[in-house]
């Protein structure tokens, strides 16, 4: 249970604030921000307030969109906004920023995917010097087109493996890779690379793409299996449970965190 970590995502009803209070007076050591918590209390109070609580942060959520195209369509300039991303990172003490890479640019498909990884390239020196690890996140091909031109570990791999193992990893979430028939190979393949994973559930039948999340045990995913995996790869950080999910999100934050401590008992640890 010590490796647990709340990601913010999940308590979404619930401010900074509220969120890492929470998380210590449930006895939750980590804890995965999100940037639009984070800035409306600013960098240097979320920092100290994580640090008085005697909390870890996980990782930040996220920079990334490096392919220029943000997921409502509009063009972002995906490496500014990472570069910010970085500096917020290393001043909260996280050591992982979480990058979901953009969707495709111009309908090209292989195009984009060479911006994100020349968007890589571009930022590791930067990384490199505040202590981040940059962690590549693939997510499921249904969201290809509008929030991420990696679908696989696999295609996450093979920009990674570019850099240098501690300033580049990739992020194993449950949700976007549990159904890839090569997925314990491609675990296999990110020994040393793996900066973080993410358990939940796939809500059945799924409700939508983006929000149809559970807590771990409402679905499918065999989130023990995945963990054996991930730590057979060398795997042994925090394990954050991350749902997107508008009904949890209606609900009391504290309620919540209570669920996904036991379903995180009873179904992960």
């Amino acid at each position: 249970m010590d490796r647990l970590s709340l990601n913010q995502i999940t308590t979404n009803g619930w401010s900074l604030p509220e969120a890492v209070a929470g998380c210590a007076q449930a006895g939750v050591g980590w804890i995965s921000l999100w940037r639009d918590k984070v800035a409306e209390v600013g960098v240097t109070a979320a920092a100290d307030m994580v640090r008085r609580n005697g909390l870890q942060v996980s990782s930040l959520c996220r920079g990334g969109f490096l392919t220029g195209v943000a997921p409502d369509g509009s063009d972002v300039d995906g490496i500014a906004d990472t570069a910010v991303a970085i500096e917020e990172a290393a001043r909260l003490g996280a050591e992982v920023l979480v990058l979901v890479v953009g969707g495709i640019a111009g309908n090209d498909l292989a195009g984009s995917r060479q911006r994100v990884a020349d968007g890589v390239g571009e930022l590791v020196p930067l990384a490199a010097r505040h202590g981040v690890r940059l962690g590549l996140e693939p997510l499921h091909p249904i969201q290809c087109a509008e929030r991420s031109v990696l679908s696989t570990l696999d295609q996450a791999l093979d920009i990674a493996e570019q850099h240098p193992a501690e300033t580049v990893g990739v992020i194993v979430d449950e949700f976007h890779v549990w159904w890839d028939p090569r997925v314990e190979q491609a675990i296999t393949r990110a020994a040393g690379r793996i900066a973080g994973f993410h358990v939940c559930d796939q809500l059945v039948p799924l409700p939508d793409p983006l929000l149809g999340r559970g807590l771990p045990g409402q679905g499918p995913i065999e989130h023990r299996r995945l963990r054996a995996c991930v730590e057979a790869a060398g795997y042994r950080g925090p394990i954050e449970v991350e749902v997107f999910n508008a009904e949890l999100w209606r609900r009391p934050g504290a309620e919540v965190l209570a669920e996904v401590i036991s379903s995180y008992a009873e179904h992960v640890a």
